[in-house]
């Protein structure tokens, strides 16, 4: 849901965007991020999402496309240009926008880190940092202690990004839900589980001491509002999910969120990534 800065209305994502909802603020600049799991599967998908919402900017997760397989020419044909880290078969982000991308950087500097999990651009004066975080595995394991040095890495560039950039929203797959209203069932998804550990939240809530917030948490209070659902036992039919898809807005920016939501209709299509597009609205200055 999309919600006005007074509290007086709601509006469900299609129609915001659609009938002018925003209309009464100045021009609107969307920004939205969507694990993507495997771009080459989701391509049809993700043109046709693009092609509906005209999102202004959108980081992408899991393109799982060595670079030099990267669609650059059909999403330029649809009226996005993009830069992109990827590798083959695992991980790869990329940065989609309708506006000039300026100032790249690709991976977190001064981290050694073969994975491509991490990007950053300037897009109409704000800047965008694109994360795929680790998943863990489980605790205990040395993929969950990668997990929480690279949450280290990515809070240190962070803090030099907002000096530079105090626009700033921060946007991905995080792989944590930051609280009890994000998960089906807290005493499941507990401290001692991956994705909702007292290690994770307290890495995650340490990144939003930096001066972000949860832009979906600016609008949505309610629980059980999900991003994520498991391929396995009708996870999505049963909305048995998490909320593990944010974007973070810097404080600078945080005056100038009009809206945040979750689309889940992508869900509902054939061969579906199983994450759906999560996004928030600015209200553009000047």
């Amino acid at each position: 849901m999309a919600h006005d800065p007074q509290g007086t209305r709601k509006f469900h994502f299609r129609q915001a965007f659609t009938r002018g909802a925003f209309a009464h603020y100045n021009a609107l600049m969307k920004i939205a991020s969507w694990n993507v799991n495997s771009l080459n599967v989701r391509l049809p998908q993700l043109l046709d999402w693009l092609g509906a919402f005209q999102p202004d900017v959108v980081g992408l997760q899991e393109t799982k496309l060595e670079d030099h397989r990267f669609p650059e020419d059909a999403l330029l044909e649809a009226g996005y240009r993009s830069v992109f880290h990827g590798q083959k078969t695992y991980n790869g982000v990329a940065i989609l926008a309708r506006h000039p991308i300026a100032d790249a950087q690709i991976a977190i500097p001064g981290f050694d880190d073969p994975q491509a999990r991490a990007m950053a651009a300037t897009v109409n004066g704000v800047r965008v940092v694109n994360l795929y975080v680790v998943n863990g595995q489980d605790l205990g394991t040395e993929k969950y202690d990668y997990k929480l040095r690279w949450l280290d890495a990515v809070h240190d560039w962070l803090a030099v990004e907002l000096q530079a950039h105090p626009r700033l929203v921060v946007l991905g797959d995080f792989n944590i839900a930051p609280d009890d209203r994000d998960v089906p069932d807290a005493t499941v998804w507990n401290d001692d589980h991956i994705l909702t550990s007292t290690a994770e939240r307290a890495a995650l809530k340490r990144l939003l001491r930096l001066g972000l917030s949860d832009s979906f948490r600016l609008f949505e209070p309610e629980g059980e509002q999900f991003s994520w659902w498991d391929y396995r036992a009708a996870g999505f039919r049963r909305n048995l999910g998490l909320r593990i898809d944010l974007l973070l807005a810097s404080d600078a920016l945080r005056p100038d969120v009009i809206g945040a939501g979750i689309d889940r209709e992508p869900r509902t299509w054939k061969r579906p990534s199983d994450h759906t597009p999560v996004w928030l609205a600015l209200q553009r200055r000047g």
